[in-house]
């Protein structure tokens, strides 16, 4: 029987402090599968502070029978959170495991392929919809693509997925399942690879930051406008190629550096 997991992140911004609505359509999806594969063990998983213990016990109202945190400092890398969950989903024999396409502080939306390398499992990143499919186990998605476009898939454990919001809507815990929540217990667990503060000045930033460019050079507006679009210049015109992963991921810095994003 697989091992059903979803895992959360705990924010605090301005506007409100919790999980996002991707969090919580992935711990729906989880408690989904749980229902179609005959099994009520659905695991929330949580690196973050003492003040998530709260929103977890509200996850467990809805329907969840584990909730385990892993403390950890204020500011943590992406890869650090996803190796420290990696190493919790193993000891827990987690097998399937679903999370939130983006949290909205930094919204790298990484930390779902990292745990998907350290449990060497299959990922399914992106999802706008997840069903159930008819081999135990298993589960039929649709990824978003650029472009509008959309990709089906078949997904078998072990697996993660990461999902948007709109997959679907976290279930409304009844009342006495809330009030006994309040005396649940979470689980602590340390991994010192979130629990340090990392400077802000070693955090990495999740885009190429913005080119700068020099003024536009004109007597004119419409001179400077063709130099602001470029309509004069020459232009390399789009081309295929086909390459070896080292082969390519050269071509991609050298025409990155062409465009001046790289030095």
């Amino acid at each position: 029987m697989a091992g059903i997991a979803a895992c959360v992140k705990w924010t605090d911004l301005e506007r409100g402090a919790g999980f996002s609505l991707a969090d919580e359509a992935a711990v729906e999806l989880a408690l989904t599968l749980a229902t179609a594969w005959g099994t009520d063990d659905v695991t929330v998983v949580c690196v973050g502070p003492v003040e998530a213990d709260a929103p977890l016990r509200g996850l467990l109202a809805c329907g969840a029978s584990r909730a385990v945190r892993i403390d950890s400092g204020p500011l943590t890398r992406s890869h650090d959170v996803g190796a420290a969950l990696g190493s919790l989903l193993i000891e827990l024999d987690a097998d399937f495991v679903v999370c939130g396409d983006a949290s909205p502080d930094r919204g790298s939306g990484t930390v779902p392929a990292y745990v998907a390398h350290h449990l060497g499992a299959a990922q399914a990143l992106g999802l706008v919809d997840v069903k159930p499919a008819a081999m135990y186990g298993a589960v039929e998605a649709v990824r978003r693509l650029d472009g509008g476009r959309r990709e089906v898939l078949t997904i078998s454990v072990p697996a993660v997925l990461s999902v948007e919001g709109a997959v679907s809507e976290l279930r409304r815990a009844p009342l006495s399942a809330s009030l006994a929540a309040r005396e649940e217990r979470i689980e602590l667990r340390s991994d010192p690879r979130v629990r340090g503060e990392v400077p802000a000045e070693q955090l990495e930033p999740w885009r190429p930051r913005a080119r700068v460019l020099p003024a536009p050079v004109g007597g004119h507006a419409l001179e400077r406008v063709v130099a602001l679009t470029g309509a004069l210049v020459d232009r390399t015109p789009p081309r295929t190629v086909v390459l070896d992963p080292a082969d390519a991921a050269d071509t991609i810095v050298d025409q990155l550096r062409s465009w001046g994003y790289v030095e």
